[in-house]
């Protein structure tokens, strides 16, 4: 099989660093070596790849922006981004498992959590030796996480928790899973132990999309969690909310590797696939399907690069995040089924990875907020005016 090359047209390998090159062509050879050759056994199978976790962490996949005293790798927020746009080449699932295990979990834990948590988690999970989740989403409350039914009580030995979390990545692999819950009314986080006594984390199964990927419920009937497990600096919505920021920035450039995957196959299936005595490359209107595709990740490259820049700067709003999430999943789907028009009745068979990513990106375009919750983010933004309900 030949190497990814990239999808480079406006030269924006000029506007990265070397050591920011360095970390995408390592982290490129590795999907191409690890992930490509083994994923589409694992969608088949509904199985996340396990194996590959202690090559990732040794990548410094996992908290890769953090302290190196903590396991991380002390890149810029541009760095971690172009890891999350090869891993998502590869699958959706592999990067939605190093997305929770860093914005979600480890930020978290570095963010709102103890000295005694952060040394006793976050250099675990930095090497995999922990896996952790995310519990925020519930059965009945998914885009209006404020009315979350998850309750926290304090009581002598620490905290009692009840309630069920709903489409949780990594849920059942989990070690440490954090939890948000209203206590006394305000949304605190809480680290729950697997094996504590009231909590479990049965696998979702039945799913048309992220099939390489675990997906959980949690279930929470008066579990009953250590005074130590509450991360003391988290209070209200905000500190869910930041997290998914975290989340959303890494799939905005998620996207742009499945879209990258998509087209580079199209382009070159059209190239060789020979109709009416000439490759369909030829016709006009696959070359208008291809431009759009080219045309729609160069934007998508632009938007990211000056993101990660903001961020690394502290000047990226949640809502510039909330753009490029909304933009670059958007496309990437509809890229996603032009590829797959171009491949015809071939692009439906898994000796390709077009329908895999296709189905891969309806969930994402449907996680971390929705595509219509973030066109209201951004509405709100620029006319001051909530339309949410």
């Amino acid at each position: 099989m030949p190497k990814f090359q990239g999808v480079d047209y406006y030269n924006t390998d000029d506007l990265l660093s070397e050591d920011e090159i360095l970390v995408r062509n390592t982290i490129r050879e590795f999907v191409d070596e690890n992930v490509v050759p083994i994923i589409e056994k694992h969608y088949r199978a509904g199985t996340f790849p396990l194996d590959l976790v202690p090559k990732m962490a040794e990548l410094g996949l996992f908290g890769s922006t953090l302290p190196s005293k903590y396991g991380g790798a002390e890149l810029n927020n541009v760095a971690y981004g172009l890891m999350m746009q090869e891993l998502e080449r590869g699958d959706s699932g592999v990067r939605s498992f190093a997305s929770v295990q860093s914005g979600l979990v480890m930020y978290p834990i570095f963010t709102f959590g103890s000295d005694e948590q952060k040394d006793r988690w976050l250099p675990k999970l930095a090497s995999g030796k922990a896996i952790g989740c995310f519990g925020l989403t519930e059965p009945d409350y998914g885009s209006n996480p404020g009315g979350m039914k998850t309750t926290a009580k304090k009581v002598k030995d620490g905290y009692v928790l009840n309630g069920a979390k709903m489409w949780i990545t990594n849920g059942t692999l989990a070690d440490v899973a954090v939890v948000w819950a209203k206590l006394d009314g305000e949304i605190k986080g809480f680290l729950v132990e697997k094996g504590m006594k009231g909590f479990e984390a049965p696998e979702m199964t039945g799913k048309h999309s992220l099939r390489a990927s675990v997906t959980s419920e949690l279930v929470f009937q008066d579990c009953l969690i250590p005074e130590e497990n509450i991360l003391p600096k988290s209070g209200g919505l905000k500190s869910p909310l930041m997290c998914l920021s975290q989340a959303r920035y890494g799939i905005a450039w998620g996207a742009i590797g499945s879209a990258m995957a998509c087209y580079d196959t199209a382009l070159n299936y059209a190239k060789s696939r020979i109709q009416f005595d000439k490759p369909i490359a030829a016709f006009q209107l696959t070359q208008d399907k291809l431009v759009h595709m080219l045309t729609e990740i160069t934007k998508a490259q632009l938007l990211c690069l000056q993101l990660g820049r903001l961020k690394d700067k502290g000047k990226a709003r949640f809502t510039q995040i909330s753009l490029a999430k909304r933009n670059n999943v958007y496309h990437a789907l509809e890229i996603a089924r032009s590829a797959r028009e171009i491949l015809g009745a071939n692009g439906i068979l898994d000796e390709y990875p077009v329908m895999r990513h296709s189905a891969n990106l309806e969930s994402v375009k449907t996680y971390e907020g929705t595509h219509e919750m973030h066109t209201l983010i951004l509405g709100e933004d620029i006319t001051g005016i909530g339309a949410f309900s």
